[in-house]
């Protein structure tokens, strides 16, 4: 497949999926950026058709996989803080007397030990996805550059 391809559609898939990274630079530039680059071009060029889909189809997944590791953490925060709403918890009812501004921590009151399990599960989840999303854009890049197909993990295709 390398002989039929032009050094042109190599680099120009090669930089849809390397523009992701625009991310770091400015907000949605992991959908922007490739999104224009892709439409631009799908017409003329099927292999920058096919690269400009799987680039975006990897980062629509990786956005939902994120807002779904997201989501599942909430419940989990909510019930490890039984006493966030509690008006009494930091002594807040007392503050209108400032000479006797009493604030009673109470260390039986944190759960430090639970409440940091499904933070701890859910970082090294967004952090796993992090390294995947690196990982894997750098062997799309290099891959595709060389003419190689190319096809994400865990990508849900959403575009066809």
């Amino acid at each position: 497949m390398t002989e039929t391809l032009t050094k042109h559609e190599r680099n120009l898939s090669a930089i849809i999926h390397a523009s992701t990274f625009s991310k770091f630079v400015f907000p949605f530039g992991n959908f922007i950026i490739p999104l224009v680059l892709w439409t631009a071009n799908k017409k003329e060029y099927d292999f920058v058709n096919y690269n400009g889909k799987q680039a975006i189809n990897f980062q629509i997944s990786l956005l939902l996989y994120s807002i779904i590791i997201g989501i599942i953490s909430i419940p989990f925060f909510i019930s490890f803080f039984p006493n966030v709403f509690d008006i009494d918890f930091l002594g807040i009812h007392s503050l209108n007397n400032f000479n006797n501004l009493n604030i009673n921590l109470d260390s039986d009151d944190f759960k430090f030990g639970t409440w940091l399990v499904p933070l701890g599960i859910s970082g090294l989840l967004q952090g796993a996805l992090f390294i995947v999303n690196i990982v894997y854009t750098i062997l799309a890049t290099i891959k595709t550059n060389e003419g190689e197909v190319f096809q994400y993990p865990l990508t849900i295709k959403f575009i066809k």
